[in-house]
């Protein structure tokens, strides 16, 4: 069940928040977004799978996610002859910070409608 929002105002959140908040990231994922954001070049799974002491499948779902999330981006990359592989980097934060308050927006619109409707559907009481 969701935590109360009165309840999540009181308390002291960090930036980190944002990403489970919005994103609902498992500390695994913010674990390979950070390795992401840190690393001065893009890196593989297998980079990740390695600083984040996981094996290379879990690695992967973690970086599916924060795809899904968009939050990271894939890039090709060509090998010996025909080969490639992918890497990985995190997007514009800006992008991402615009992306966040779009969708908070969405959100206290949305909220700000079932607010009106409860007005709507308990504010007039018949005796």
């Amino acid at each position: 069940m969701p935590e109360a929002i009165r309840t999540q105002l009181e308390e002291d959140v960090q930036c980190d928040y944002l990403l489970d908040c919005f994103h609902g990231l498992t500390e695994l994922d913010r674990a390979c977004f950070e390795q992401l954001v840190t690393s001065p070049e893009a890196l593989t799974v297998d980079d990740l799978a390695e600083r984040v002491d996981r094996d290379r499948t879990t690695a992967y779902r973690s970086v599916q996610r924060l795809l899904e999330a968009e939050l990271v981006e894939q890039r090709q990359v060509s090998g010996d002859g025909s080969s490639y592989h992918h890497v990985y980097e995190p997007r514009d934060p800006d992008a991402v910070a615009d992306q966040m308050q779009r969708e908070l927006n969405d959100y206290y619109a949305k909220m700000g409608q079932l607010i009106h409707e409860f007005r709507d559907k308990f504010g007039e009481r018949t005796e």
